[in-house]
C-alpha cells in the first residue's frame, strides 16, 4: 500500500546548514534497497563543508502504520481517507510501511546508507488518543524504542511534533486549529514530549509545513478537514477568506508557546534547540515590469513569509496586512514578544519554482489564493521556468530546477 505524500522533497536546515532528501520508495523497490545505485554526478561528502549533516525524514502517518492499534487514537487523515472519493485509490496510512514494527530494519538501512540523522514526526494521537488527557503509554514506549535504536546505530534523532496529523478528537470537539484552545492543548502535548524524550532528543521542530495545513485544509479543501468556500473546492462548509488566516495564527501561537516552554523549562538542562519547518516554492516575475516584480514578492510573502516574517519580526508581511486587511488576525503586544525570535533553526522544504504575473481582478468570493493578487504562470514564451530533473523524472514528475539552484 502506497503512503499518501508527495514523492520527494528537499529539506534544508540553517543555523547550521543541514540537508535532507525525503523520499518514500514504492513496495516494488523496497526489496532491492541494498542494490540501488545512485548517480551523484560527482558529488560526495567531500563536496560539502565539514560538519554538514546528511539525513532522511518521514511523517508518522505516512510510515508508522498500526493506525488503529496499540492505543492510538485517530488523526484527521484516518477519518478523511475513509471518505469515498477523497483519495483516488482509497489508500490510507493504516499499514503504510509498518515502521512501528519494522523501525529497526529501517534504521539499519539508514546506517548502511551512511546517514547522520533521521527526522521523524511524533504522532500526537498515538501519545494522546483524544488530543489531551489520558496518555497512551504504549505509544510513548514505541518512540523510546525508536530513539534508543537510532542512538545505538549512531544516528542523531530530529523530532517533529506535528506533521499534518492533528488528532481528530480535537477537530470534533472544537474544530481544531480554528479555535484558540488548540494553543493550550498543543502546548501540553509539546511539554510532555520535551519532558519525556528531551534527554535523548536535542533537535526539535514544532510543525512541518503548516502552510499546507492552512491552505489545503481551509482554502481549497483538498486536505482534511476539507473546508473552503464553494468556488474553490467541493466543500460542505468553510470560509476561504478567513479560515486559512485564523488557522495559521493559531499555529504560530502554538509554535511560539512550545518554544517558550522549551526555553524556560528544558533548555538549561537538555541543551537542545528548536525551530519550525516551512515549505516554499520560488516565484519569479513573468516580465521585468514593476507590477510583476511586486506580484512575485507578494507571492513569496503569502507563502514562506506568512510564517517566517512573524517569527523573525513579530508581524505579518506588509503586503499581507494591506491585501487582507481586517481579515488578518493581529498579535497582541505580549504575543509579539513571544513570537518574535521563536526559533533556533528553520527548515525549508524547497520544491520548485513558478512565474507569476500581476492580477488585480476582484474575485466574486475572496480567498487566500486570490489575496495574493498574483497569477501563477507555468511557462514564459512556451518555455518552462527550468529544466526537468530527467535523472529522477519517475519520482519527481513535474519538478524543475531553477538556473543556479543545483549544479553537478
Amino acid at each position: 500500500m502506497k503512503p499518501l505524500l508527495l514523492p520527494c522533497s528537499l529539506l534544508i536546515f540553517l543555523l547550521p546548514v543541514i540537508i535532507y532528501v525525503e523520499c518514500v520508495p514504492d513496495s516494488h523497490s523496497a526489496s532491492k534497497q541494498e542494490h540501488v545505485h545512485f548517480d551523484t554526478g560527482g558529488l560526495s561528502r567531500d563536496s560539502f563543508p565539514k560538519g554538514f549533516v546528511f539525513g532522511t525524514s518521514t511523517a508518522a502517518y505516512q510510515v508508522e502504520g498500526m493506525a488503529r492499534k496499540e492505543g492510538r487514537g485517530p488523526c484527521m487523515w484516518d477519518i478523511f481517507t475513509k471518505i469515498p472519493g477523497f483519495i483516488a485509490d482509497n489508500s490510507s496510512g493504516d499499514v503504510a510501511v509498518d515502521q512501528y514494527n519494522r523501525y529497526e530494519h529501517d534504521v539499519d538501512i539508514m546506517q548502511k546508507l551512511n546517514f547522520d540523522a533521521y527526522r521523524f514526526s511524533i504522532s500526537w494521537s498515538r501519545i494522546f488518543p483524544n488530543g489531551a488527557g489520558e496518555v497512551n503509554w504504549k505509544g510513548v514506549a514505541y518512540y523510546h524504542r525508536l530513539i534508543n535504536y537510532l542512538h545505538l546505530k549512531g544516528i542523531t534523532p530530529y523530532a517533529c511534533l506535528v506533521h499534518q496529523d492533528l488528532p481528530y478528537e480535537l477537530h470534533k470537539k472544537y474544530k481544531g486549529y480554528l479555535d484558540r484552545q488548540i494553543v493550550k492543548d498543543y502546548a501540553h502535548f509539546a511539554d510532555f514530549c520535551f519532558k519525556t524524550f528531551g534527554d535523548k532528543v536535542k533537535n526539535w521542530f514544532t510543525f512541518n509545513e503548516p502552510r499546507n495545513t492552512a491552505v489545503l485544509g481551509y482554502d481549497d479543501g483538498s486536505f482534511p478537514p476539507a473546508r473552503c468556500s464553494k468556488p474553490y473546492g467541493d466543500c460542505s462548509e468553510g470560509n476561504s477568506s478567513t479560515e486559512p488566516y485564523i488557522v495559521t495564527h493559531n499555529i504560530i501561537l502554538s509554535h511560539a508557546t512550545a518554544v517558550q516552554i522549551y526555553r524556560q523549562k528544558y533548555l538549561a538542562t537538555q541543551k537542545g534547540r528548536i525551530g519550525i519547518i516551512l515549505d516554499f516554492n520560488w516565484y519569479e516575475p513573468l516580465t521585468d515590469s514593476v507590477a510583476d516584480n511586486l506580484a512575485a514578492q507578494r507571492a513569496r510573502d503569502f507563502n514562506v513569509g506568512w510564517y517566517l516574517h512573524p517569527i523573525v519580526y513579530g508581524e505579518y508581511p506588509k503586503s499581507m496586512q494591506e491585501n487582507v486587511g481586517d481579515r488578518l488576525p493581529k498579535f497582541t503586544e505580549l504575543e509579539v514578544k513571544m513570537v518574535k525570535g521563536s526559533m533556533d533553526m528553520v527548515g525549508i522544504n524547497q520544491y520548485t519554482g513558478y512565474y507569476v504575473k500581476d492580477d488585480q481582478k476582484v474575485p466574486a468570493v475572496k480567498s487566500f489564493q486570490k489575496d495574493w493578487k498574483a497569477e501563477i504562470v507555468y511557462e514564459r514564451h512556451k518555455i518552462p521556468i527550468g529544466n526537468l530533473v530527467s535523472e529522477i523524472r519517475q519520482t519527481l514528475t513535474g519538478f524543475t530546477l531553477l538556473p543556479g539552484q543545483c549544479t553537478k
